[in-house]
């Protein structure tokens, strides 16, 4: 692998890392961690010389507009989920975050490993805490309530009935999805 993009793969992965570990720790991703993170891969889109990305074959950055393109794009694809209490604030600031770094070319391959990651990794914390009648139980009562609220014409609220112990280290998800979408692009890179 060339240097440039061995660096900017060393670069990301240690912002993801501290988050992961951090994430882990407190269940928080420090703001400045994010925000120093954005800035780095914004200064490398910018300044770098123009060309396909941070990791494709022909190195170089992709320019402002398409690194705040892909901010943009992790907010929106994060931010639903957000909402409805799905992931954590700063779970949507971290992929904002890796948009940056990926640009929005890459970040639906990111999105997608993250979003089976994140899967994964539910499915192997609800059978380890035997939980598995509970989400199940909450999961028939979501749909049925939004069910009728559709009928009703009401908004479908999908809030849990009864609340799990449970919280994911949903940056760990992130630092896989995006790690892997890069790995991927590296692996298959050629002129």
């Amino acid at each position: 692998m060339p240097a440039p993009q061995l660096l900017c793969t060393l670069a990301l992965s240690g912002v993801l890392l501290v988050a992961v570990i951090s994430d882990v720790r407190t269940r928080r991703i420090p703001n400045l961690l994010v925000a120093a993170g954005m800035l780095a891969g914004l200064a490398l889109q910018v300044l770098a010389p123009h060309s396909e990305g941070l990791f494709a074959f022909w190195w170089g950055g992709l320019g402002l507009a398409q690194a705040l393109l892909g901010l943009l794009a992790g907010l929106a694809i994060f931010m639903p989920l957000h909402l409805i209490r799905v992931v954590g604030a700063g779970d949507v600031k971290l992929l904002a975050m890796a948009g940056v770094w990926l640009g929005p070319k890459m970040l639906p391959g990111a999105v997608l490993l993250t979003l089976l990651a994140g899967g994964v990794m539910a499915l192997v914390a609800m059978l380890a805490s035997h939980s598995t009648r509970q989400v199940l139980a909450n999961v028939r009562v979501m749909l049925t309530s939004a069910l009728i609220d559709v009928q009703l014409g009401r908004p479908a609220a999908l809030d849990a009935p009864a609340p799990t112990a449970i919280r994911l280290p949903y940056a760990l998800a992130i630092a896989i999805g995006t790690l892997g979408e890069v790995g991927w692009v590296l692996l298959h890179a050629q002129p």
